[in-house]
C-alpha cells in the first residue's frame, strides 16, 4: 500500500504495475481519477488481487478487482446531531470536490444536524483540491463572516480558521481534537481495518473476487465510529447525546438506516 497527497492520480497505475511485477498478491490503494488506466493494469495481472478505492461498482469482467469507498455516513450523521446542538443555526461546510465520496458525508451530516434544528442554515463550498489548507482556511473565514458559528471540516485548514476565530468545528475521517482541543467538538472516524481484514481473509482462502467492500465501512461492521468527545465531554446538551446513543444503537441493530445521498 502506497499513498501520497502529492502523488498525481496518473501515477497510481504505474505503481500498481510495479508491485504486480514484484509478485505481490494483494495490492491496496485507490484509483479515483485514474479508473480506465488502472483497470487496464488489473486486466494484465489476473493472479493479483486488487482492492481499490473507486467511484465505480465492481466489474465481473475483472474478477480480481474489488472496490471500496468511505461509506462512513453513519458516523457523519451522528456528528451532525452534535453539531446541530452546538450551533445557533448557521453552519459552514468546506469540501474538496462535490463528488459522491464527499457528498454522501455532507448530506448525512446535514440530516443529523436537522434532527436538532430543522431550520439550520448551511453555507457550502468546495475548494477544488484535496489538499490546500490556505484556500480551505480562507473559504472558512468567509463563512464565519457570513454568520457561521460552527464549521464542518472536510478538508485540512478549516479547523485552523475555526480556532483562530474561536468558533467550533466538526472533524472528518480522523480525530484531530488533540491538535484543536478547544475547537473540534466531534469527528466521524473511518476505520479501514474491517475492509482490509476481509480482503486479506479472502485472499488467503482463495475466494477473493470482484465485490463491493464499501459495506465494511458501515458502523454495524465496525468501519466507522464517532470519536470520543474528549475536552467537550459534558458540554454537549444531554438531549443530543441521548439521541446520538439511541440512533447509534438503532444503526447497529439495523432498525435505523442513514440515507446514502451521493
Amino acid at each position: 500500500y502506497t499513498y501520497s497527497e502529492n502523488t498525481a492520480n496518473t501515477d497510481y497505475p504505474r505503481v500498481m504495475r510495479e508491485y504486480a511485477e514484484q509478485g505481490v498478491k494483494l495490492i491496496v490503494g485507490e484509483i479515483f481519477g485514474a479508473e480506465q488506466e488502472a483497470r487496464e493494469v488489473v486486466k494484465d495481472y489476473p493472479d493479483v488481487a486488487f482492492l481499490m478505492g473507486s467511484s465505480f461498482p465492481p466489474d465481473d469482467a475483472l474478477a480480481n478487482l474489488s472496490v471500496f469507498d468511505n461509506y462512513i455516513q453513519d458516523a457523519s450523521y451522528l456528528s451532525g446531531i452534535i453539531a446541530g446542538a452546538m450551533t445557533k443555526g448557521n453552519i459552514g461546510m468546506v469540501g474538496g470536490f462535490p463528488i459522491p465520496e464527499v457528498n454522501r458525508l455532507m448530506h448525512a451530516f446535514m440530516a443529523g444536524a436537522r434532527e436538532m434544528n430543522p431550520d439550520i442554515k448551511f453555507q457550502i463550498s468546495f475548494i477544488g483540491s484535496w489538499f490546500d489548507p490556505p484556500k480551505a482556511k480562507e473559504t472558512a473565514f468567509a463563512m464565519i463572516d457570513g454568520g457561521a458559528d460552527l464549521l464542518y471540516a472536510e478538508r485540512f485548514g478549516v479547523s485552523d480558521a475555526a480556532k483562530e476565530k474561536r468558533v467550533l468545528a466538526i472533524g472528518n475521517v480522523i480525530d484531530t481534537q488533540a491538535d484543536y482541543p478547544d475547537t473540534v467538538v466531534a469527528s466521524a472516524l473511518w476505520h479501514f481495518e474491517p475492509t482490509f481484514n476481509k480482503a486479506l481473509e479472502n485472499v488467503q482462502a482463495g475466494t477473493f473476487k470482484a465485490e463491493n467492500y464499501g459495506v465494511y465501512s458501515y458502523m454495524k461492521e465496525g468501519g466507522c465510529s464517532l470519536a470520543p468527545l474528549g475536552t467537550f465531554e459534558g458540554k454537549v446538551p444531554e438531549a443530543a447525546m441521548k439521541l446520538v446513543a439511541d440512533r447509534e444503537a438503532a444503526i447497529k441493530d439495523g432498525s435505523f438506516t442513514v440515507e446514502i445521498n451521493d
